[in-house]
């Protein structure tokens, strides 16, 4: 396919983004190219929409952003075999080598090579994208695309629940972004006795409740390692899911793990944090697993199984759709905190 396209593209070094026409990007014969019908803003995207240091960092202007998205398969590689033009897809967004070691022990999510689509290449937020096939993740027709477009992140959501057992444990999840109420949601469907939800973010922290908590933790009004022990009759929460990245909820996320309990991590702090790593993690006997992306594919795989046994519902956590033109308004919304998941409607 040839012509142009309309796509958002962080044109300089420097805050914001501009809506202009670019080329449809073309395909080689593993890739597929895809019609964008919904894309949601990530918290990544902020920070490249806002330019912070992270951003400054990494990324390099200009090019086109986004990374999470749905829509309708509408060109083929000559190689490709795995879907058919007119196929609903998302995608996972990690591009992976698969000759490293990791990737040949069967660990791509952490593969040494990895390129991210929106921040090593261009991504999503745009009427099309190319991506390898071997990416895509094909969607039953019937999945709506607002919800389809936002697997990718529900994906670390399961990622770090279920890397660990779940049934019959109580639950902490510190950080109620998107990803943490996911993962409040996906703690409920695996059966967790009880799902205390902390942030600062009294919105939040109501979406929580709404999308299965049963407790919720206002961190910066009360006590937040003592309301876990009473919640938990004085014994801890027997799992961590540490969603905020920030240093003091890291340090209560420790103190409020029962002895021999889980602490898994996704969160990312911007600065090093000190911790008691002698009376906190080897003399309470805990176990703290790093996450990072999807499993591929095991974590879609149960991603896709949540949302099709109806056990999680993704809906009340989109809070905001969008026409594209109205991005601006979007990125303002995630800015202010005051919203669950945005997304962006492409016509």
């Amino acid at each position: 396919m040839s012509g142009t396209m309309r796509a958002l593209v962080k044109h300089h070094s420097g805050e914001g983004a501009i809506l202009k026409e670019v080329p449809i990007p073309t395909i080689g014969p593993d890739e597929v190219l895809i019609k964008v019908k919904a894309t949601s803003i990530c918290g990544t995207d902020i920070h490249i929409y806002t330019w912070d240091d992270w951003a400054k960092s990494r990324v390099t202007p200009p090019y086109v952003f986004g990374h999470e998205f749905s829509g309708v398969v509408v060109e083929i590689g000559d190689h490709v075999t795995s879907v058919e033009v007119g196929d609903h897809v998302s995608a996972e967004t990690h591009i992976v080598c698969g000759q490293c070691s990791a990737c040949r022990r069967g660990d791509g999510h952490i593969c040494l090579h990895t390129q991210i689509i929106g921040v090593d290449r261009d991504g999503c937020f745009a009427e099309y994208v190319a991506l390898p096939a071997s990416n895509l993740w094909k969607n039953s027709k019937e999945l709506p695309f607002e919800i389809a477009s936002i697997m990718e992140p529900m994906g670390n959501a399961v990622h770090t629940t279920l890397s660990g057992e779940i049934v019959g444990k109580s639950v902490a999840v510190v950080g109620c972004g998107p990803i943490g109420i996911m993962a409040v949601a996906i703690a409920k469907a695996a059966g967790a006795s009880k799902v205390i939800a902390l942030d600062v973010n009294e919105y939040r922290l109501q979406l929580a409740e709404q999308m299965g908590a049963t407790h919720i933790v206002h961190s910066s009004q009360e006590d937040p390692v003592k309301m876990v022990r009473a919640i938990t009759q004085g014994h801890g929460v027997d799992v961590v899911l540490e969603m905020s990245g920030h240093p003091v909820a890291i340090k209560q996320g420790l103190e409020m793990l029962v002895h021999g309990g889980r602490m898994s991590m996704l969160g990312l702090p911007t600065r090093p944090v000190e911790i008691d790593i002698t009376n906190q993690i080897v003399f309470k006997g805990i176990t703290i697993h790093g996450i990072t992306g999807r499993k591929m594919f095991e974590t879609w795989e149960q991603t896709a199984g949540l949302l099709e046994s109806g056990k999680v519902n993704l809906q009340p956590l989109i809070t905001h759709q969008l026409p594209f033109e109205e991005f601006e308004k979007g990125f303002e919304l995630m800015k202010s905190g005051n919203c669950g998941k945005v997304v962006l409607t492409i016509n």
